[in-house]
Formats: C-alpha cells, structure tokens, sequence
C-alpha cells in the first residue's frame, strides 16, 4: 500500500512544476516582448485577436486556425519536409493555449474516479487468478476451463472498436457508466454461477465492460487535458491501476483462504458503486446531442463492426487452442485463423472501399501518416512482448491442464492448478516457492512504475516522444539479452539488476505511444484513434502469449533427450511443460532428475528470450523512422468538461461577433 502511495505522489508531484515552469518562461517571454515596441505593437494585435476570438462561441476550426503557427505545424503526414523540419518547444516555453488548461478539483476528481474504475479491471486480472483453482474445482470445468480467461480477453478486444464510435455518437459520459454497469453486471452473474457455462457467460460479460472502461479512461484525459501533457495524467491513473495489480494476489488469497471464491466477484460490488457514484458527479462532459435518435444511430458503422468483431473472435478462437489442445499444422487451428485473417482484409475493404460507411468505425485516413503505421506496429510489438514477460517471468497461464490429468494419475491435478499461475523461471529454474517468487517481482513492478512517470514527464518537458521510444525499445533489447542470460547458477543480484533493466524500457514504452498516435490525427479523430490504437495493443496481448508458448513448447521437444527418465520426458511432452512449470512438480524426482528437468526449463527460457530480442530489434529500427509530430500544448475538443468551453479570459473589450459565428456553433457544445 505504501508502495503505491508514493507511486502516485511521484506522478503527482510532476504536473505541478512542469506547469509552473511554463508559465515561468511565459511571463519572460512577455517581459521581452515588453522591451521592443515593434514586438510590442505585434503582441497587442494578437491578444487583441485572442480577445475577441474568446468572446465568441468556440469554433474548432477557428481554434485550430489560430493556434496555428509555423513553429507548431500539425499536418497530416510525417513525410511533409516542414513537418520533418519542424523543433519542437524544447526551450519550455508555454504555447498560445496552455493558460487555458488549469487542472482543477473537478479534473483530479474525475482522473481518481478513473483510476478507481481501473480497479475494477486490474483487481479481476489477479484476484481472480488465485481463486482460479476453487473456482475450477468447485464448478467442475472441463476441457472449457480456458474460456474462463479467453473469454474476457475476446469480448474486451472486439468491443474497444465500437466503443469508440459510440463515443462519438452517445458521447463519453454514459459510455463510461454503462461500461461500469455492465462490468458490474458481469461480476454478479459470475459470483451467483451455479456451472460453468454461467461462469463463462460472466466473463464474457466482464470482458465487454472491461473493454469498454480502459479504452473510454484513455478517450477521457484525452479530451480534458492538452496532448503534451496527456502522458502525466494517464500516468496517475495507471498509476492506481498499477497498487490494485500489486494488492491484487494478496486479496484474492485472503479471501479465498477465509471465505469462499464468491467474494472475490463481490469485491467488485463496492468499488464499481464508488466509481459510478464519482463518475456520475464529476464526469460532466459536452457532446453534440442536438440530433435525434435515429440519426445516432445511422452514425454507427453495423457492417464494419460486425466484420471485426467476427474476425477478431475467429483469429482469438484459433489462439486459444493452438499448441495447446491442437498443433498449428492441424485444421481446427488454420480454419479459424485464415478465416479472421480474410476478413480483417474484407473489414479494410468496408472502411474505405465502395461500400465504406459514412463514418467509418475504423477510417482509413488514421493511417495515412508514416508515423502512425510505425506506432501501430510497435505498439503491437510492445504489447505482445509485455506479456512476453508477464507469462514466462511474472505468471504462467493454465494451459495443458487437459493433458496433465492422462498424464500424471499420481499427481493431483488440483495441486498442480494451484502452482500453475506463478513465475515459471522462479519456479521451474531457481524452485522459489509461491510466496518468494511473488517477492521476486517486486524489483520489476517498481522500476516499470518508475519507467513509466520518467517517460511521461520527459515527453512534456521537452514536447518530443521520438527518443523515449528509441531509448525505451534499446534498453528492452539489453534487458531481454540480460534475461537470455539466466540458468540455474543465476544469483539474486543479477536477476534483480536484469528485471530492472528490461521493467524500466517496458515502462518506458508503456504510456509513450498513445499521444505519438494521436499526434498525427486532429482533436475531432481522437476518439476513433484511441479505439484502432486500443485494439491494435488488445491483439498484441494475444500473440504476445501465443508466440512465446510455441517457441517454449518446441525448444521444450528438442531438449527432453537430456533427461534420463522417460517418463519425466514422456510428462513435458506436448505441451505438458507449460502447465507443470512450478517447484512442487520438480521437487518430486530424484536430484539428478531434478537438474535435468531444470536445465531443460532454463535453456527453453533462454531461447524465448533470445526470440523476443528479434522482435525487439524490429521496433527500435522501426522508432528510428517515426516522424517528429509536435504535440500540441491547447485543446480543441468539443467533448471537454461542461461550461469550460463557454468561459473566456478577461479582456479589455470585447468586439462585436462576426458575421459568421451564428447560433448553431453555440448549440454545438451544449
């Protein structure tokens, strides 16, 4: 608890400075212009301009045009030589807009009200994998045991798309609070099921609550505060995200040791009524509303959502079972996937061909930009190492659980399932026990906070993301040939160092790539962007798990002629590794068998990691191209906090409106 506490003052603690070291160097900036009179004369005609801008209702395309200069240029491809020519602030100085941002109590309100709402999802993420083997046990699952978790992440991944198209349509507000509702929902139809097929239909449930409330978080800040310094504030609530995740496996214990698995869903009950009842306080927000009903909904992309949705759950479905209950080779595993892959090609077709839709779910014009393709990537490359990491060094998913009850009679399988979730390193390699190898993690969980904040405040000192995200994938490639490096002799100092060093490049990477991405598309996109963005990292997570368990499972095959005893091997086989990566299964043989069963797991690990160090390799030459697209430091949004829009600076007059502001743009924000 303590931890998380000073990780949210860290974060805190930055916002303040960086704010106040801009207006510093505004006001110096004013004195300057003070002393030359030609410079002056030219200030005075621009708060003039400025004055009588504010005194009419907001027109986005109006802000847009005035605040742009052609020091500050947002084009619309990296590839314009003006763009490419252009320095960003990198003298702090304020931009024309930034006295218009003042964080305020409502603000900080609605950013704690999203971070408790994130909550929700990071505390299902890991409370409910230590109660996972009771809840096994108890609702007797079978083969769709694995449904327990795909399901949430199929309906979370499909969702974010739509979801940022109702944004659009319904606004942010109500989006928010049903996605609250139906998360909650979720977890009350998972705390009363009485089967399985009711526990799967919660998940399922969750996921698309889930889905919905870390894609709208992003959508939030996104609209409340200035590009720049976005990265600051999703950092604080990752930030609290990130105390539920470290909470999460020492409540989901307790509760399961002292009650019963139920609990761990009713826990839900209370912090989703807290985030609802702050959210629905605070979260005031504008939207167009002025149209009816069946014009919303005529808005709505139904063909290219349907398509995506069918493609996304066809490529996960494939997912979920390959390697583990089919090899890759076998029908029941290229159907599915060849399928989804043909038709994200059709769902490219809907969005920008002959039949694309008036406002496509996904338009193709968010990936004109250079930089854009290059951000989409790496941040799929990212995504998936991430749990490149978090499956082979933090927790190890239930796969194999099928094979591992023909297999091994003579040991219970409900004591396997209870190990089958903690690190496999620790646990298969060094024998750390469940509670020393949750201690182990601690170093990575840190540094990756720590990363993440250092990540953020640099992008909004200095207005430039390029070289945190070279700097981020060049430290992941040490860290990941640092953990290529572990055997069984591997001692506390350098696997603690070599966590540190791969957390902080991870981290680093963490928050960085969602402004870069809407850096090259305008305000009026951000919704749409956040969603691509969102899925794009939401498929990442997937592979970023399928991979590494193929390249584990084959390096796995290669290496059992090193153990003496057949049927130790005869176990390990077929995917059998994966699921019996724990101490307790290894302490079971003889020592010689044990540093047999050891070397193969360490040298399985190493080649996972010395994988993942080519697709690490990929995103830093992929960063070295990346455009330098300048963030903009004002808000143009017509979603921001309600009456803030209609507020104006005090002027000294205020000149009568033009002819062209006409009471249609003051009904549009309302």
């Amino acid at each position: 608890m303590a931890l998380g506490f000073f990780e949210v003052k860290f974060v805190v603690g930055v916002l303040y400075p960086a704010t106040k070291e801009h207006n510093h160097h505004q006001m110096a900036s004013k004195a300057s212009v003070q002393e030359d009179p030609v410079s002056q004369m030219g200030a005075v005609q621009n708060v003039e301009q400025i004055e009588v801008t504010e005194s009419l209702p907001p027109d986005p395309l109006r802000i847009q045009q005035q605040t742009t200069s052609p020091q500050a240029t947002l084009a619309t491809s990296s590839d314009d030589p003006r763009l490419e020519a252009t320095t960003p602030n990198t003298n702090g100085e304020a931009g024309a807009g930034d006295d218009d941002f003042h964080p305020g109590v409502r603000l900080w309100a609605i950013i704690i009200g999203l971070g408790i709402t994130l909550l929700l999802t990071a505390m299902e993420n890991t409370v409910v994998t230590v109660a996972m083997p009771a809840i096994l046990s108890d609702l007797s699952f079978g083969e769709d045991y694995i449904w327990v978790t795909n399901a949430i992440f199929m309906c979370s991944a499909s969702i974010q798309p739509l979801i940022g198209q109702l944004c659009n349509v319904f606004g942010r507000r109500w989006n928010m609070l049903g996605s609250v509702a139906v998360f909650v929902l979720g977890s009350g139809i998972c705390s009363g099921a009485k089967n399985a097929g009711m526990m799967i239909t919660g998940r399922a449930v969750q996921g698309l609550g889930s889905g919905g409330i870390s894609l709208l978080a992003d959508i939030i800040v996104s609209d409340l505060v200035p590009l720049r310094l976005r990265g600051n504030y999703i950092g604080v609530v990752l930030s609290i995200f990130g105390i539920g995740t470290t909470l999460g496996p020492f409540i989901g214990g307790s509760l399961v040791a002292t009650t019963t698995w139920r609990w761990v869903f009713y826990l839900n009950f209370p912090i989703g009524g807290a985030s609802l009842v702050i959210l629905f306080i605070f979260l005031q927000v504008n939207y167009q509303h002025h149209m009816t009903f069946s014009q919303k909904v005529r808005r709505i992309d139904f063909v290219g959502n349907a398509v995506l949705v069918a493609s996304t759950v066809a490529v996960l479905y494939a997912l979920a079972y390959a390697g583990a209950s089919y090899s890759w080779a076998s029908w029941h595993i290229l159907v599915p996937l060849l399928s989804g892959v043909f038709g994200f090609c059709v769902f490219a077709y809907t969005q920008g061909g002959r039949f694309a839709a008036a406002e496509p779910v996904m338009p193709p014009r968010l990936f004109n930009d250079r930089t854009s393709i290059i951000i989409s990537i790496n941040t799929f490359i990212n995504s998936g190492l991430t749990f490149w990491v978090v499956f082979f060094m933090v927790s190890l998913p239930r796969a194999q659980q099928s094979i591992l009850a023909t297999n091994l009679e003579k040991f219970p399988i409900a004591e396997i399932v209870n190990q089958s979730d903690q690190p496999v390193y620790f646990q298969a390699v060094l024998l750390y026990g469940p509670q020393r190898s949750g201690v182990a993690l601690l170093p990575m969980l840190v540094v990756a906070m720590l990363g993440s904040a250092l990540a953020a405040i640099s992008i909004s000192r200095w207005g430039r993301y390029k070289p945190v995200h070279i700097a981020g994938f060049a430290i992941m490639v040490l860290g990941f040939g640092l953990f290529s490096l572990q055997s069984t002799d591997t001692t506390v100092a350098q696997w603690a160092s070599y966590q540190c060093v791969c957390a902080i490049g991870g981290g680093v990477l963490l928050n960085s790539q969602l402004p870069a991405f809407q850096a090259a598309v305008p305000e009026r996109d951000q919704a749409a962007a956040s969603a691509a963005w969102g899925f794009v990292r939401s498929i990442g997570w997937v592979w970023g798990v399928a991979i590494p368990a193929t390249v584990f499972n084959n390096r796995i095959g290669e290496l059992l002629v090193e153990i003496s005893d057949p049927a130790v091997a005869q176990m390990l086989s077929g995917g059998g590794a994966y699921g019996l990566a724990s101490a307790a299964f290894v302490q079971r043989f003889p020592p010689l068998i044990q540093d047999q069963v050891r070397s193969v797991y360490s040298q399985a690990l190493q080649r996972v990691f010395q994988v993942a160090i080519a697709f690490t390799g990929i995103g830093f030459v992929l960063s070295l191209f990346e455009g330098e697209i300048v963030l903009r430091e004002r808000l143009d949004t017509e979603y921001g906090l309600k009456h803030d829009q209609g507020k104006s600076k005090v002027a000294k007059a205020a000149p009568a409106p033009e002819k062209g502001a006409t009471s249609d743009q003051s009904n549009a924000t309302k």
